[in-house]
């Protein structure tokens, strides 16, 4: 497809397009319109033409378009985890930018559907050149994906056992960030939302208050499977309750942001608690008010995933790799001095 038709549909010039798309070095001012052109691009499936600038400037052309699967591990949609989907969203611009084939996004049903039809498999449904892991893969379905895939790499908050190649930013030091933000605010009475059932940011929160000599509360702890609805439901819980945190710290931002919702729908008078979360989705600015969290280098995981596996692809390293990235403390307005 043209970048004349880009141009069209994102509103930009053909001139700004192609420096967009095919200078990875170019920075564009207007975000909105970056963001414009790279949407009509993923749109229309364009692939930059890095390799003819290649030739012309006297280097080899690179090999074929790479085919590459996206499996999200832990939902059926990308709509039920923000922080996947805008993962899922810079995955798909750097593969572009790397000139690779998104050629599917799978979900947890499909990769089931396909693991119990494999002897019925269609000679068309081969299997790509690599698979991106977003999420810890399933301990059933990894021999099955290492059958269909000679080429894997992962994308999580928490790490595996040198299963595959995986980029993590790892998630109990991101609670323990959070928590020991909270406690240096004077907050001691500290709920936590998230899932409780072997999670690294549930780990981290009770590793942080054992740093501290603070007593884990269980009637401080809510589990949920992180959504946002589930935010809104537990804080609802809290609200109710007579004598109630002064902070509350998220697994995710998902759930901050129903933690928020059940906060403006069910006031009570002089109780506003501090909140804290995890990921720094784009939304975290937005909310009212801005939410403090801890951001995830969600771009930089992706880069690094993707490096790792077309180098993997091309032969570059045949043993398991892992790259730790560090997550960082984003200070909005959700959070202020204990009062009491």
């Amino acid at each position: 497809m043209s970048i004349k038709e880009i141009a069209k549909r994102s509103g930009a010039s053909v001139a700004t397009v192609s420096r967009v798309l095919n200078q990875p070095d170019y920075v564009c001012r207007d975000k909105e319109l970056q963001e414009r052109i790279w949407e009509a691009a993923r749109e229309l499936d364009y692939i930059p033409n890095h390799a003819a600038q290649q030739l012309k400037r006297g280097q080899s052309a690179q090999q074929a378009h790479r085919q590459i699967d996206v499996f999200l591990t832990r939902f059926q949609t990308l709509e039920e985890d923000i922080f996947f989907k805008e993962l899922y969203e810079v995955l798909r611009e750097i593969l572009l930018q790397r000139q690779c084939v998104l050629h599917r996004l799978l979900t947890l049903p499909d990769m089931i559907s396909r693991s119990k039809n494999l002897s019925r498999a269609h000679p068309s449904d081969q299997s790509p050149d690599g698979l991106v892991m977003l999420g810890k893969c399933p301990p059933e379905l990894l021999p099955f994906l290492k059958k269909q895939y000679q080429n894997l790499v992962g994308i999580d908050r928490n790490p595996t056992s040198f299963d595959y190649d995986e980029v993590f930013c790892d998630g109990s030091q991101a609670a323990e960030m959070a928590m020991d933000y909270l406690i240096s605010l004077g907050h001691r009475r500290i709920a936590y939302i998230g899932d409780c059932s072997y999670e690294a940011r549930y780990i981290g929160y009770h590793q942080s208050l054992m740093a501290h000599k603070l007593p884990l509360d269980y009637s401080n702890v809510y589990p949920t499977s992180q959504t946002r609805q589930e935010g809104q439901q537990m804080m609802s819980v809290i609200l109710g309750r007579a004598e109630r945190p002064t902070a509350v710290f998220c697994a995710n931002d998902s759930t901050a942001l129903g933690v928020f919702d059940a906060l403006r729908t069910q006031r009570k008078k002089g109780y506003v608690p501090s909140i804290i979360s995890i990921d720094n989705i784009r939304e975290a600015e937005t909310t009212s008010p801005m939410l403090t969290t801890i951001n995830i280098p969600k771009r930089e995981m992706a880069h690094h995933a993707v490096s790792l596996l077309l180098d993997r692809i091309d032969g570059g390293h045949q043993e398991n790799v892992r790259i730790e990235m560090q997550g960082r403390l984003v200070v909005r307005e959700s959070c202020s001095y204990c009062a009491r």
